[in-house]
């Protein structure tokens, strides 16, 4: 059997520890022993293990003092305590210093297994918890653009090396993939930056609003002028003009705009004057623009004109190793709005957080954390707080109702353990011992997978130690 996480048995008692080792061996735990606490202590020190389960009463340290020792080395790692003296003082200490849980000799089995199995995933958990809360804490601060995968990298690059420009720029990319954060992080690092960013949504104004609202507006101009307006040109003098969903400004309006850009001059509606703006633009669509020119419904020449720099936002689904640090954010964000303790997302949900498609992509995530933060009763977020087209979501391969293979030999009726080891091992080879880019193909986080290759101790080069 494939051993699974380690376990430091700690007992005095020769004869109960043979047999807890046994016991545990054959539940596919890899398993090592100490026959006081400083022993136990030193091998904490020494060596990673995922559990300890001690004796209360031993010769030269106790259960008690070693509890206090390990945890103030590692205070992450879950400590079981088992004694024959069902003394209640005794428990609420040991539950109070920080021990996971305290069973009592003749122990149950039954029980003893599912502590342990419950005490290492929670671990596990946590472990990736405080990687996500670490990753948020080293996000740059100039940015609300969150991400390790290579595509997200890709995009903060391009994003410093344009900023410090003039170049107006055109963001494309699928709806609710985060296009203006983008146009917000290159406002956040140029020279205007101390100016305003002023938003203007193409897409929200029939013609005659949206021409007021981008350049003004004289009293008496139109019904309903009642008095004099600035446009949002010149509310954004000197500083950044994110123009969204610039596909739907109707083509009447373009050549208005391209004037307003070419010339650096707008002029308010009613008025026969002209004004100076110093404004960079930033412009953004989910259309193709190429398409929409082609069909005679975008100008060409504008199309030139905010094209200096295209700057494409990757969709959700292409960065899925992203996924797990935006929950993250975004669990922590709704906590706190609603005043719920949620700490984390199971196993599962965060399963099912992978495997989605996310068609309305980073927007979308978003508002199905914040869902299942409302929902949620307890400490973590679970599948069925979940929407329901992402709690039903399922890997590729299940999907499709392939039968997965390796080496052309079907993988039906392996144990799951040896499917999951056989797809890590292979994952491995093929990206070269690239952890990040393993963990990515295989939908996981990069600490999952290294508790993964702990799990089946798989080494540096994919294989397992003998």
């Amino acid at each position: 059997m494939t051993a699974k996480n380690s376990v430091l048995i700690v007992d005095d008692d020769e004869a109960h520890r043979g047999m807890l080792r046994m016991m545990l061996k054959t539940w596919g735990y890899a398993v090592e022993e100490a026959d006081d606490g400083d022993t136990a202590v030193k091998a904490v020190r020494d060596k990673a293990f995922d559990a300890v389960l001690t004796d209360v009463r031993m010769g030269r340290v106790d259960g008690i003092a070693a509890l206090r020792q390990i945890l103030s080395y590692n205070p992450a790692l879950p400590v079981i305590l088992m004694t024959a003296y069902s003394s209640v003082q005794t428990a609420v200490e040991a539950l109070r210093i920080g021990a996971y849980d305290y069973l009592v000799k003749p122990l149950d089995f039954d029980a003893l297994k599912q502590t342990l199995e419950k005490a290492i995933a929670q671990s596990s958990l946590s472990v990736e918890n405080r990687e996500l809360r670490r990753q948020l804490s080293d996000a740059p601060k100039d940015t609300e653009i969150l991400g390790r995968s290579a595509p997200i990298q890709e995009l903060l690059a391009l994003i410093r090396q344009v900023a410090p420009t003039e170049a107006t720029v055109l963001v494309t990319g699928e709806s609710g993939t985060g296009k203006e954060l983008v146009a917000r992080a290159l406002h956040a690092q140029s020279p205007r930056a101390a100016r305003p960013i002023v938003t203007v949504n193409c897409a929200a104004l029939a013609e005659n609003l949206l021409e007021s609202e981008l350049f003004g507006h004289e009293r008496g101009a139109f019904t309903g002028a009642e008095r004099r307006r600035e446009g949002r040109f010149k509310q954004a003098d000197g500083g950044t003009l994110f123009l969204d969903e610039i596909g739907e400004m109707p083509i009447s309006l373009q050549a208005k705009l391209l004037r307003a850009l070419q010339q650096g001059e707008v002029q308010r509606l009613g008025s026969d004057q002209s004004e100076h703006v110093d404004v960079r633009v930033i412009a953004a669509t989910n259309r193709d623009l190429k398409k929409e020119v082609a069909e005679r419904r975008f100008r060409e020449d504008l199309y030139f004109r905010l094209n200096v720099i295209s700057i494409d936002v990757p969709p959700l689904r292409r960065r899925t190793e992203d996924i797990p640090l935006l929950a993250a954010h975004f669990l922590a964000r709704f906590a706190e709005r609603n005043r719920k303790t949620v700490r984390g997302f199971s196993p599962q949900a965060m399963n099912s957080f992978l495997h989605y498609a996310w068609p309305g992509n980073v927007r979308e995530l978003e508002n199905a954390v914040e869902r299942a933060v409302i929902l949620c009763t307890g400490d973590l977020v679970t599948g069925k707080e979940l929407p329901l087209a992402v709690a039903e979501a399922e890997a590729p391969e299940a999907a499709s109702g392939q039968q997965p293979t390796q080496g052309g030999q079907s993988l039906a009726g392996l144990p799951l353990d040896e499917v999951e080891r056989m797809a890590i091992e292979d994952t491995l080879k093929l990206t070269r011992d690239n952890k990040s880019e393993a963990a990515r193909s295989l939908g996981i986080t990069r600490a999952t997978l290294h508790n993964k290759m702990r799990k089946y101790e798989i080494g540096k080069d994919g294989g397992r130690h003998d």
